[in-house]
């Protein structure tokens, strides 16, 4: 594991080092937002429905809002399943239960009673349950299912696991995504801090949108 996340994102090889701060290389973050984005063109291009998730939603929903809104626009249906549905979800504190929302096209789970305002709520979650939920019930439904499923945490290995094409962002103390990538599971992943000020993503986002031709 170890190995693994060393390559994957820049950190010490050495299983001796307990303690101070990760480092995460540069130039793999550039790598792994390339794979992101060429993804996401490949989906603009042939029209794909898209499920976008996040576990992270006070630091991440602008990113995924502004993929939201570029897909939408070239075409992509962003679906939106399962809307209202509640998920428990074991957590250390014991058994919670949460609601599945939408914010501008981005599902998070909220606490019960949670107003739906658009701005950046939800819970900070790591369970694949939301992203279960959501599939399941667009099978329910009939369709349309996801060809792509864009996240970070259980969204992106809850769907891969299941059999879709999945890519996310993952920071150093998420090893699930990166293992997903090497056993074939999750097509793309983004080594990066994931607890920053949401405006530091801004850059990311628009060389994520350009790369993928989605700038409007």
């Amino acid at each position: 594991m170890v190995a693994l996340m060393a390559d994957k994102c820049g950190v010490s090889a050495d299983p001796a080092c307990t303690s101070g701060l990760d480092v995460i290389d540069p130039d793999r973050t550039l790598d792994g937002l390339d794979a992101f984005a060429d993804r996401i063109g490949a989906a603009a291009r042939r029209g794909a429905p898209v499920l976008i998730g996040t576990g992270h939603p006070h630091r991440l929903l602008g990113f995924y809002a502004a993929l939201a809104d570029a897909l939408s626009a070239a075409g992509c249906a962003v679906l939106t399943p399962a809307h209202g549905h509640c998920v428990d979800i074991t957590t250390r504190f014991g058994l919670r239960t949460y609601n599945l929302g939408y914010v501008r096209g981005v599902a998070l789970v909220q606490e019960p009673g949670a107003p739906s305002t658009g701005r950046e709520t939800g819970a900070h979650t790591h369970s694949p349950l939301p992203v279960r939920t959501a599939l399941a019930a667009a099978a329910e439904a009939g369709g349309p299912l996801p060809e792509l499923v864009i996240g970070d945490h259980g969204w992106v290995c809850g769907a891969g696991q299941l059999g879709f094409e999945a890519i996310g962002l993952a920071d150093t103390n998420d090893p699930a995504l990166f293992v997903g990538e090497a056993e074939g599971v999750v097509s793309a992943v983004v080594p990066l801090d994931d607890a920053v000020r949401s405006v530091y993503y801004r850059p990311l986002t628009r060389y994520v949108l350009n790369r993928a031709c989605l700038s409007q």
